[in-house]
């Protein structure tokens, strides 16, 4: 199967969609805003792949097919001057790698389109930002000056997000986290929505509760005048969603309502994309949050307690090794008193490390081949140092918050984790041993004293423990092998 239009189907398989076409078409049957979108399924890039990485004739057709239909259900004109129609283009596997593979927004502009914005805008500037961002994208992920024909970037943008399947950062993110390569990515095309049109647009990320502990309010940034890539990225620091209440208070109900029925026909804590374009709300993704393991512990429980939840749904959402983690040992109290600390910056994801600092990637790998415990300190981080922050204990950043990729993928991978620490700040830590707790965003000074964790520390994770053990029947050991029983029993 080559093409399908999200929203006009009930269900749609996440294996064959990927998880961003499938949460839009979900979106679309909740009745909430989302822009018109066509997806082009994983089998269309394993057969991608199978022919020497070329589009073949007849999926370009049905592409071009799609784009008159798309052009139909905005109003708006792909390749042309008269209200000019944008895209994204965007990645999409059946299980979420956030930041691994590729995406090119603003698709479909050149100089004329810009000018012809431009003057159907007022505004030359939001024009010129609109071309800048979508030239320095286009570059960075086709690898090459997009072409003046829009036609000629939309199929060079969808065969480098075909590739970036098997980019060497995407290879090593499957390898860690045991994903088959034989899957591919889907490739989602949709209509752009504009975050930095005016001072009532804006782009955000919204968690239907704390990823780092677990608490119920929802948790989020937002960036006036921004695009989606901007708060993602980490290459700016971003607003809480407090000051989208302030500002445009209909709007954050509007997310708020949309927030709550995600959760709740989701069975999970939903991480959301958003933008609002001149004081209208459109969704453009939602998927379950990556979440550190203290906030998963607690979340399984809440979500319990709301009635979202069976017991037996709260224990298969905690793994064995996310409850191993919570029992890891933190920093001793009389250790904390007397330490000394060096930096502090917004905690992103929980627990706590000691290493060394190293500034660069292949450094990182390095060190810890040989045994040495290491710590990643970067500006921000990308999609290519990931394999860099599988080898560290921890990672450090001077710019981004809390949604930035840094401390997406730290909580995924379960490692303390600090952002927004301050630019140029991490310079002279490199080499020098420091202890990061990633719970209260501070940097120490040398290796700290560490004391046992214990789970009459945590209520939660008694609870949970509580429930496994009723399952896990004669099962006895160490806490995670009685996840591990337990959750067996109930497949």
């Amino acid at each position: 199967m080559t093409l399908l239009w999200m929203g006009e189907h009930d269900e749609l398989d996440r294996e064959l969609v990927g998880g961003k076409a499938y949460s839009l078409n979900r979106m679309i049957s909740a009745g909430l805003p989302v822009p018109p979108a066509f997806v082009l399924t994983t089998e269309v890039c394993r057969r991608f792949n199978a022919e020497g990485a070329t589009l073949a004739d007849d999926v370009i057709g049905e592409v071009r097919q799609a784009m008159r239909l798309l052009q139909d259900r905005t109003g708006k004109q792909f390749s042309g001057l008269d209200r000019p129609l944008l895209v994204s283009v965007r990645s999409g596997a059946a299980r979420s790698m956030p930041g691994m593979m590729d995406t090119v927004l603003n698709l479909g502009i050149n100089t004329q389109v810009e000018n012809a914005l431009a003057e159907l805008t007022g505004d030359e500037a939001y024009a010129a930002d609109t071309h800048r961002r979508f030239a320095e994208q286009f570059r960075k992920v086709v690898g090459h000056p997009p072409s003046d024909d829009p036609w000629e970037q939309l199929l060079a943008a969808i065969s480098a997000v075909f590739r970036s399947w098997n980019s060497p950062r995407a290879t090593s993110y499957r390898r860690f986290h045991g994903i088959d390569d034989d899957g591919g990515t889907a490739v989602t095309v949709q209509a752009m929505v504009f975050g930095n049109l005016d001072d009532d647009s804006g782009t955000g990320v919204l968690f239907t509760r704390n990823p780092l502990t677990g608490d119920r309010a929802p948790y989020g940034e937002w960036l006036p005048r921004g695009q989606g890539e901007d708060v993602v990225s980490g290459r700016h620091d971003p607003l809480q969603l407090v000051d989208l209440a302030l500002h445009q208070p209909r709007i954050h109900e509007q997310l708020m309502e949309a927030a709550d029925k995600l959760e709740t026909t989701g069975k999970d804590v939903q991480d959301i994309e958003f933008t609002v374009e001149s004081g209208a709300l459109w969704m453009l993704q939602s998927r379950s949050a990556k979440r550190s393991p203290d906030a998963a512990i607690r979340l399984a429980v809440s979500l319990h307690d709301d009635g979202i939840l069976t017991e037996d749904e709260a224990l298969a959402m905690v793994s064995p090794e996310q409850v191993s983690a919570v029992t890891k040992p933190r920093i001793a109290p009389e250790a904390r008193a007397a330490a000394t600390v060096l930096l502090r910056g917004e905690p992103a994801c929980p627990g706590t490390a000691s290493g060394r600092v190293v500034l660069d990637v292949e450094e990182a790998e390095d060190l810890a081949d040989e045994g040495t415990d290491v710590i990643l300190a970067r500006p921000t981080t990308d999609p290519d140092d990931v394999s860099g922050m599988i080898a560290s204990v921890a990672v450090l950043t001077e710019i981004g918050g809390s949604t930035s990729h840094a401390a997406v993928v730290s909580r995924e991978l379960g490692k303390p984790c600090v952002v927004g620490i301050g630019v140029g700040t991490l310079s002279d830590l490199a080499g020098r041993e420091v202890t990061v707790d990633g719970s209260t965003g501070e940097v120490f000074d040398g290796v700290l004293e560490i004391a046992a964790g214990s789970e009459s520390d945590n209520p939660a994770l008694a609870t949970l423990a509580g429930w496994a053990r009723a399952r896990a029947g004669d099962v006895d050991g160490p806490l995670p092998t009685v996840f591990e029983a337990a959750r067996g029993a109930n497949r």
